[in-house]
């Protein structure tokens, strides 16, 4: 196939000198391990393998603008069968072949379901979302987050009934069925390293929990308020060598002061709830932390709790000013719902499973981008904060479909200023003390929400 040979000429092609056309960043051998270990591995020589179906999900969470199958067209996937199978053929160099129909296309991903996709996300994000954690540590720690968003999907009643709706005031209940989902990101540089979703109903705590396992040692997750439980922070520290947390504390915690580093830096004791202490026996009934208050002018002061006992190794001021940084993971669900998805009910599947599945490509595809933007931030010097997010996602779709089009021979030279065509889209540097208040700029429609009218039994 033409994509593929070009493919095999980039993979060839000296590291240093070019840009690896971010498919490489896959291993093969990542999606056959993954097809195996979910038992999803083509047995057969089916009308549409498993493994060129992984590669459509992946297309379809890109190339959001283009139809399923205009994408399958453009990654030239043909049917391995008769034309007799076929809604159509297609013309190539090596003559006519058969396209890959619609219906043939939901048959595959039926096939494959949402497993091989969560467990390449899985194997994939830990490669690339720790690596580069690594790379851009904090007084030894690499820097993550965890935070929950949420997303839309068709309105079907399988959706309804499997996601549910979220609660409303005066207007009623949503009117699309809501996902939860809460990542944990490597926060300077965006790179998801874990992914929990499913029902609205579950709360982001839920979903966390299989996150907390994830997070490696050295490290320090920032959280918001929201998170600030004994049997969610206790744990988070305890059980890793060098784990850190850092949240805001709530307006109405109280706790008892220990020890004083300086007036607005001190060590503090904390009471663990009976009821945290009924659901968890293995809690203490109290614990430490260290509380730091914030001043920054335009805003109340706030004070923050870490687990970062040290003053020394972790002064007052830098854990201050490095609590802004938890913005990065908003930050990032923004790219990924406004940019990618273009703030529209943009999951294109009427089923739960398939719904996963593609869920799963989107984080992936996002994370391939991101790795790239990483990659271009090295080489130019920068923060991969610095580099434009849309910019590149714009200029990897133009890429993806030039490639599709253009000759093998061609690729390997097209494809080795790309990187240096990338940088130039490097932003300025972030402008400090900069206020923007929350403000409503349109006003909600007074219109009636249109809700779905359900047949009569």
């Amino acid at each position: 196939m033409r994509l593929r040979k070009s493919l095999a000429c980039v993979a060839e092609m000296p590291k240093p000198e070019s840009f690896d056309d971010f498919r490489r960043h896959i291993d093969p051998a990542w999606i056959v391990e993954a097809l195996d270990a979910t038992g999803t591995a083509t047995i057969r020589r089916r009308r549409l393998p498993a493994d060129q179906v992984v590669w459509i999900v992946l297309g379809m969470a890109l190339l959001r603008d283009r139809s399923i199958v205009e994408v399958v067209d453009r990654l030239d996937i043909a049917l391995p069968g008769s034309a007799s199978q076929c809604s159509r053929l297609r013309r190539s160099a090596r003559g006519y072949s058969a396209v890959v129909s619609g219906a043939a296309i939901v048959k595959a991903r039926d096939r494959l379901g949402d497993e091989p996709m969560g467990w390449l996300f899985g194997k994939s994000a830990r490669s690339w979302a720790h690596g580069s954690a690594d790379r851009h540590r904090w007084r030894g720690l690499a820097i993550y987050g965890v935070d929950g968003t949420t997303l839309r999907v068709p309105d079907s009643d399988e959706n309804r009934e499997h996601f549910g709706l979220a609660k409303g005031g005066a207007r009623g209940p949503s009117a699309y069925p809501m996902v939860r989902l809460v990542t944990l990101m490597a926060l300077r540089s965006h790179l998801i390293a874990a992914a929990a979703f499913g029902p609205y109903s579950k709360g982001e705590h839920t979903y966390a929990s299989a996150l907390w396992p994830s997070v490696p040692d050295h490290s320090l997750c920032i959280v918001d308020r929201g998170f600030l439980a004994a049997d969610v922070l206790i744990p988070l520290s305890r059980d890793g060598t060098n784990r850190h947390w850092l949240i805001p504390a709530k307006k109405n915690l109280k706790w008892r002061v220990l020890n004083r580093h300086g007036a607005d830096d001190m060590i503090v004791e904390l009471i663990v709830s009976r009821h945290a202490r009924a659901k968890n026996p293995a809690l203490p009934e109290t614990w430490q932390a260290r509380a730091i208050l914030h001043r920054r002018k335009g805003f109340r002061p706030r004070w923050l709790l870490t687990s970062m006992l040290d003053s020394r190794a972790y002064p007052a001021h830098d854990v201050a000013a490095l609590y802004h940084e938890r913005w990065e993971i908003e930050l990032g669900y923004d790219e990924i719902k406004t940019e990618m998805l273009d703030r529209e009910e943009a999951i294109r599947t009427r089923t739960p499973e398939r719904i996963r599945q593609e869920i799963w490509g989107i984080l992936l595809v996002y994370n391939l981008v991101r790795l790239e933007m990483d990659r271009v931030a090295g080489e130019a010097g920068v923060e991969p904060t610095r580099i434009s997010f849309i910019t590149s996602l714009h200029f990897i779709c133009d890429e993806w479909l030039w490639c599709a089009a253009a000759s093998p021979g061609a690729i390997p030279r097209h494809l080795r200023n790309l990187r240096a065509k990338l940088s130039r889209y490097v932003l300025p540097p972030r402008r400090a003390n900069r206020r923007y208040p929350r403000a409503v700029k349109i006003k909600m429609s007074n219109y009636p929400k249109k809700r779905t009218r359900r047949p009569r039994r």
